[in-house]
Parts: C-alpha cells; sequence; structure tokens
C-alpha cells in the first residue's frame, strides 16, 4: 500500500480525489444489476397481482415501515454487489463510486441538497422499472391487444393464475353462472374489484388502459391511487374512527403477544423506529396528528421536500463530525444502512480506495 501511495502525498488533495475517482471508473462501466436482471427474467409474466412491496416508497401496504427503503434510494436498482458474500474490497470500491456520483461537485462531501437529488433520480428509476414491467403484464391480460381490459377479462386471468381453468372460468363469467371459489380468494377479488374501481380514471368505462393498469399494479405513481392507498393504511391504523393518526395510533404494535425477551426486543424496537418516523417526517406541522395529506406527502416518491427531509436524516445517521454532511469514512462506516452490507475495517481502508 505504501508503495503507491508515498509519490501521491505530494498532490494536492483535489488532484488524488480526481485520480481516486478516474481508477474506479472501471468498475461503474460494469454492467449493474445483474441480480435485479435475472429476478426479471424469471418472474411468470402472468404474475398480474399488485406487488404487495413497492420499491422507494416508505411505507409498506400495510403500514408497516418499509425496511430496505434506505437502500433502495441510495442503491436504486444497482444493488449487485452488496450481496452478504460479496468480496469486501469491492464493495467498498463500488460504495466509493457511487459516492462519487452523488458527490456531484466533487468536494469529497454529500450535502443534502445533492442526496435530495440522488434519491430523486433512484425514485424515477424504480418507476421506469415499474412501467416496464406493467408492459409485460398489461400483455398478459390483454391478450386481443385492443388496448383496454374490462374487469371481467382480468378476472379470468386472475383466477387462471390460482389454478383455475381459464375457458371454464371465462364461459360462466360470460354466462352469469356462480363461480366456485374459496372464501380467502373471493375476498382479494373483493379487494382487487375495489382498487379496479379508484384506477378507472372518469369518465368511468370500467375498461382500464395500459396507463390506467400502472396505477392499478402500482398506486404509489398515481395521485389518485396514492390517496386511495393512503385511506387504507388510515382506515387500518385508525383506532377512534377521525381519519388521522394520533402517534399512540401509528406506533400500536401488530396483533400478538410477547412471549420472550426477543420479542420484547423486537417491540420496542417497532416503537422506537416508528416513533422517530412520525415526529421527525410525517407529522409535518408537529402538531401530534397526522393527516391524510401530510401521510400522502411522506408516501410519495416524487415528493421533492419528502425528499429532502428523508436526506437530512439520512446524514444525520451517519454524520459523526456534525458537519451536516457525508464523508467516505462515514459512509463507509455507516455501509450496512446505506447498502445492507457492513464493510469491516472501514477507516483503514477509505484511502485504498480514494
Amino acid at each position: 500500500m505504501a508503495s503507491w501511495w508515498a509519490p501521491l502525498c505530494g498532490l494536492p488533495p483535489h488532484c488524488i480525489w480526481l485520480l481516486g475517482t478516474i481508477l474506479l471508473l472501471d468498475v461503474a462501466a460494469r454492467p449493474a444489476n445483474h441480480s435485479s436482471v435475472r429476478e426479471r427474467a424469471g418472474r411468470d409474466e402472468n404474475e398480474i397481482l399488485p406487488p404487495d412491496h413497492l420499491n422507494g416508497v416508505k411505507l409498506e401496504m400495510d403500514g408497516h415501515l418499509n425496511k430496505d427503503f434506505h437502500q433502495e434510494v441510495f442503491l436504486g436498482k444497482d444493488t449487485d454487489g452488496f450481496e452478504e458474500d460479496a468480496e469486501p474490497r469491492k464493495s467498498r470500491r463500488k460504495l466509493m463510486v457511487i459516492f462519487s456520483k452523488v458527490d456531484v461537485n466533487t468536494d469529497r462531501r454529500i450535502s443534502a441538497k445533492e442526496m435530495q437529488h440522488w434519491i430523486m433520480a433512484k425514485s424515477a428509476e424504480h418507476f421506469q422499472e415499474a412501467v416496464e414491467e406493467n408492459k409485460v403484464h398489461f400483455r398478459a391480460v390483454d391478450p386481443d391487444g385492443d388496448g383496454r381490459v374490462s374487469w371481467d377479462e382480468y378476472k379470468v386471468k386472475f383466477l387462471a393464475s390460482k389454478g383455475h381453468d381459464e375457458r371454464e372460468v371465462a364461459e360462466k363469467i360470460k354466462n352469469h353462472e356462480e363461480l366456485k371459489i374459496d372464501e380467502e380468494t373471493q375476498e382479494v377479488l373483493e379487494n382487487l374489484k375495489d382498487r379496479w374501481y379508484q384506477a378507472d380514471n372518469p369518465p368511468s368505462d370500467l375498461l382500464l388502459t395500459e396507463d390506467e393498469f400502472l396505477s392499478f399494479l402500482h398506486p404509489e405513481h398515481s395521485r389518485g391511487m396514492l390517496k386511495f392507498m393512503v385511506k387504507e393504511i388510515v382506515r387500518d391504523l385508525d383506532q377512534d374512527g377521525d381519519k388521522q393518526l394520533s402517534l399512540s395510533e401509528f406506533i400500536s404494535l401488530p396483533v400478538g403477544t410477547v412471549e420472550n425477551q426477543q420479542g420484547q426486543d423486537i417491540d420496542d424496537n417497532w416503537v422506537k423506529e416508528r416513533k422517530r418516523e412520525f415526529e421527525d417526517l410525517i407529522d409535518a406541522n408537529h402538531d401530534g396528528i397526522v393527516t391524510m395529506e401530510e401521510l400522502e406527502d411522506y408516501m410519495d416518491p416524487m415528493n421533492e421536500y419528502s425528499a429532502l427531509n428523508e436526506a437530512k436524516q439520512m446524514i444525520a445517521i451517519a454524520d459523526e463530525n456534525q458537519n451536516h454532511h457525508l464523508e467516505p469514512e462515514e459512509v463507509l462506516k455507516y455501509s450496512e444502512f446505506f447498502t445492507g452490507s457492513k464493510l469491516v475495517d472501514y477507516a483503514r481502508n477509505v484511502h485504498e480506495e480514494f
């Protein structure tokens, strides 16, 4: 290490920074996200159910916090190289490549504004990925290619994906005959139908275009559907029926009992995380109550103000020297927060990467 570092010591710091960035370009130029490509290639093209998890959205559909949110908005789709069995040195180098991309002004510090712009860019990546997947799924439910899908057409495809005979189901629906469906599937269908109606832009015709079908599958990218999703979450968490959330309602523990100390620790962590999220990010006017409008702004992946608040919080997590910026050493030390992978020997290795 010292044998090649010594001649560089006389260079100005900004030259060393530039040289390090150039040396790392070979990593940046490699094809990214091989694992995601493989996952997408292996997906069933008839997977037409709305996903339970929405990338880059703070809350899950059931109101739980998205545990992978920070990795999703920091890495975007470029998660390859941060797996548990990845070679640590390569992971560190790749993390520093990402750092250099976020650090637009190349001052070796990431500001809140730089992080905000990066979060917005990664959110846009997730949206584009959803658009591409939607094209595949829409073709699966629109076999005649007329660009519109009725609820009955979707229902046939959905039940076929659950093991029912497609022709038989289509014939029974056409003839208005009763379908033999178990109670659980029937409940899912009713929820999907409500969602279908919400995705059908006025004037309502119960026929979804490709764009409306995108809203059906990914409500986070449609203002009307985002409102619908927020209402569903508030309905599930609201205990007094006032259609807004207090802190106690938001941090209420999931149904279940704590049987041991490990379970108690998990519950304590649940309360701590949700309390911080409620007070620091969701409750915009800090009046102790979260309205549907505040929750909607918080969950909107393309809300610039929310992205800036998130950027500030992400910086605060790792900002050990309290200068309101992120530096390479801090990002490496808190790599688990940003990438999901814990990279050891961060202090010693930061100079190796530059």
